[in-house]
């Protein structure tokens, strides 16, 4: 019963963690141009007292903010509206996007190029950021797989432990099909994908088969999901599908040696398990 609840909690969190989506992109823009409205206003504060040259550092801020939060394109936007704000409300003649002062002029491009490297080096530290996110959590759900086959799960956990797996491994919908009961069935799936006849059509097809199958490729160009067979000792079991195409996200070159490790853990939970 302990080990049950155990599996419970960890499949729990999987699932809490699988869900977690970033902001939409246009979300990302509005919030790179609010920290820029931000700064503005602290420009304001602080205008009386240091001057509008040495407000350019302030609207460096914004910059570094979008770029740490959400990126390169984010930080881009962020930078062109901070120098704007800067010309437009900073720079005489006030309330205008001429710079009459060759100082300011200075100001403004100082400003362009501090920003545009900040936000270079910012995004970049971002990405390297997230590359190790993904692949700890790569590494954790793939652990939380094992533990649940290691430890003799009930065949359904370990079904849903390998859906939510392979959704947080590619950050794309997942399904795990079955074949019982003289028919092909869906049993286990995770990240809201949509399952459609297409989807068990390409399944029946795999089964038959014994070959993966690819997503809007001719004959299973109306399915969605990249189909791979579970094959153990004894028969085909099972087959595992990832739809990168529902999850907007391109291929990855290399997805197979990802499958091969998802799909032994289950070619072992299936062969202990009779369907």
């Amino acid at each position: 019963m302990s080990e049950s609840l155990t599996h419970a909690h960890g499949l729990l969190g999987l699932a809490e963690s699988a869900d977690k989506r970033p902001l939409p992109v246009a979300a990302q823009y509005g919030s790179a141009l609010v920290f820029v409205a931000i700064a503005t206003g602290c420009g304001f504060a602080l205008d009386p007292l240091i001057g509008a040259a040495n407000l350019t550092l302030v609207f460096v801020l914004p910059v570094m903010a979008a770029a740490t939060a959400f990126g390169w394109g984010p930080a881009l936007v962020a930078t062109v509206a901070s120098v704007l704000a800067f010309d437009f409300f900073f720079t005489e003649p006030r309330y205008s996007l001429t710079i009459a002062s060759p100082a300011d002029i200075w100001s403004a491009g100082l400003l362009l190029v501090i920003a545009a490297s900040v936000s270079t080096i910012a995004a970049q530290a971002r990405r390297r950021e997230m590359a190790a996110r993904w692949s700890t959590e790569q590494a954790q759900a793939l652990q939380a797989l094992a533990h649940a086959v290691i430890e003799a799960a009930p065949r359904d956990e370990i079904l849903a432990a390998a859906a939510i797996a392979l959704n947080r491994i590619f950050r794309a919908p997942s399904v795990i099909f079955v074949h019982e009961n003289g028919g092909v069935r869906a049993v286990a799936s995770a990240g809201g994908g949509a399952i459609t006849r297409a989807e068990e059509e390409a399944t029946k097809g795999v089964f038959e088969t014994r070959l993966p199958a690819r997503a809007d490729t001719y004959p299973y160009d109306k399915s969605t999901f990249d189909f791979w067979p579970v094959q153990t000792p004894d028969a085909l079991a099972g087959v595992i599908g990832v739809s990168f195409l529902q999850a907007r996200r391109s291929r990855p070159a290399d997805p197979g040696r990802f499958i091969e490790i998802v799909a032994a853990y289950l070619a072992i939970a299936l062969r202990s398990t009779p369907l």
